[in-house]
């Protein structure tokens, strides 16, 4: 995990001035930053990627189009992901023991027992005799019973267990989510998906497609039910 908390911010910034307004991340965007944070892409490697589409964009002759998404800047992320690693090979700086990289304790607590809450107040359908209503309350108790955990243990948490909980929190979450939501709700998410991600499945590689329509059709789903992320990366 990074030595920063605010990926997201830092992205959607820099691609703010890069772009010069204050145009709005779209639903595409924000999981298209959710699939390379998950990817393990450095921060870093993403500014420089923005930084080199956009230097290639104002060569261009012509600029009668504006860069209206991130999608725009996937290769030359990737491509800057794969220099910093090969520049990397072999000076990798390991994490000490219980070393936090900025998220305090307390910080933590409040920000699981804020998830908590909005999972506890949220209201799913019931389909099938399906609901995610169960999980969304098991999870909220183990979010209040980690931030007790956190606030009063003597040994600090390693992030990354705390983010592998997380993500097992959310996977169970979500896979309720889709077998609660009627399937024409489904369709109709992966359909506008497959819509905005087409000008630029010719600049992605076939599976950064898939997880990207995956990861949409999730933020439409949390969005549905005002439902929040639970990663440590949303703090």
């Amino acid at each position: 995990m990074e030595n920063y908390f605010n990926y997201f911010t830092e992205i959607e910034e820099h691609f703010q001035r890069r772009r010069g307004t204050g145009l709005l991340l779209s639903t595409l965007d924000w999981a298209l930053i959710e699939t390379w944070k998950d990817a393990g892409i450095p921060l870093e490697a993403v500014l420089r990627g923005i930084d080199a589409a956009f230097d290639r964009y104002e060569r261009r002759p012509s600029k009668t189009r504006k860069v209206n998404s991130l999608a725009y800047c996937s290769q030359e992320v990737l491509a800057a992901a794969e220099a910093m690693k090969e520049a990397a090979v072999g000076a990798q700086k390991q994490e000490e023991p219980g070393q936090t990289l900025g998220f305090e304790p307390a910080a933590i607590a409040r920000y699981f027992r804020r998830n908590a809450a909005q999972l506890q107040a949220a209201k799913f359908p019931v389909i099938g005799g399906i609901s995610a209503q169960p999980i969304a309350q098991e999870n909220a108790r183990t979010l209040l019973e980690l931030a007790e955990d956190v606030e009063t243990s003597k040994t600090p948490r390693r992030l990354e267990e705390l983010e592998r909980r997380m993500t097992a929190l959310e996977e169970k979450l979500f896979a309720l989510l889709l077998a609660s939501t009627p399937d024409d709700e489904i369709v109709a998410v992966r359909t506008q998906a497959d819509r905005d991600l087409a000008p630029y499945r010719s600049k992605m590689p076939g599976a950064q497609i898939d997880q990207l329509r995956q990861q949409y059709t999730h933020k439409r789903l949390l969005e549905k039910y005002a439902l929040p992320r639970l990663s440590l990366f949303y703090m």
